[in-house]
């Protein structure tokens, strides 16, 4: 099991917990550990992890709608591109 130590926690954070514990019935450190349990398990969502990046971007800017872009033009020819170069 791991350790994990907790440093300048609001005093009020802390009663908080407390009393959500007692409500509960279980040890304060009991509640903390479901709580962060609960907390890792619903951040990490497998959908997101399995996309590849190009899916999540597209996901993530879904609701902005299409933008229209200009028609490119041709591309200019490099100056030393033809067959005159050294």
């Amino acid at each position: 099991m791991s350790v994990l130590t907790v440093r300048n926690l609001d005093p009020h954070v802390k009663t908080k917990l407390r009393v959500r514990a007692a409500e509960q019935g279980i040890a304060m450190e009991e509640a903390v550990r479901r709580i962060l349990t609960q907390a890792a398990n619903e951040g990490c969502a497998p959908a997101l992890i399995k996309r590849d990046l190009g899916s999540r971007i597209q996901a993530r800017f879904a609701g902005l709608g299409e933008i229209s872009l200009a028609p490119r033009s041709a591309m200019w020819a490099p100056p030393f591109s033809g067959s005159d170069s050294v």
